[in-house]
């Protein structure tokens, strides 16, 4: 597993990027480009800094009020090992995980065929915030997302029903 994450920073407290108190990591590197994207900053797979994962969880660490860390972006599918590394280390503390993502619940049914990690990422996340950013169904009414074609997904019921469930309390 990777030991470091490429990413663009971080929100140690957020109350906006999911459930609870979160602490947020901002992924670097993003292919969707989303018109109008929050981030666009994140795009470059080039940009921000390697960060060592044990330093994420250790400043983690530091906040005992924390819920869960989210993973956002640019695009954290786009590094699903990395990704992964820190989630599962993450889950091993008792916290959830949130990930954001332009792809799909099904494109990542397809991605995880061909990369493994995407799956693994999956296997850890509790709340799949999926689709592209459309700033024609843009809607600020919405909890934890921009536009109306994004859904915010309970991979928990939807590992156990084999389809995407949306989450009862946050769509």
């Amino acid at each position: 597993m990777k030991d470091t994450i490429r990413i663009a920073g971080v929100v140690r407290e957020s109350i906006v990027d999911g459930p609870g108190l979160r602490f947020a990591v901002f992924t670097q590197g993003c292919g969707h480009h989303c018109p109008e994207c929050h981030n666009p900053e994140t795009w470059d797979f080039g940009g921000g800094y390697d960060c060592e994962i044990e330093k994420i969880i250790k400043a983690m660490d530091e906040n005992p009020l924390l819920d869960g860390i989210t993973l956002s972006g640019g695009d954290p599918l786009y590094q699903p090992e990395a990704s992964y590394s820190l989630a599962s280390k993450v889950k091993e503390k008792g916290l959830n995980v949130v990930v954001f993502t332009g792809y799909t619940y099904e494109e990542l049914m397809e991605l995880q065929k061909e990369d493994p990690w995407v799956g693994k990422l999956l296997e850890v996340t509790d709340i799949l915030i999926d689709g592209r950013y459309e700033k024609d169904l843009r809607d600020l009414t919405l909890l934890f997302r921009g536009s109306q074609n994004q859904r915010v997904i309970d991979m928990n019921r939807s590992r156990e029903e084999g389809r995407p469930v949306l989450h009862e309390k946050y769509n």
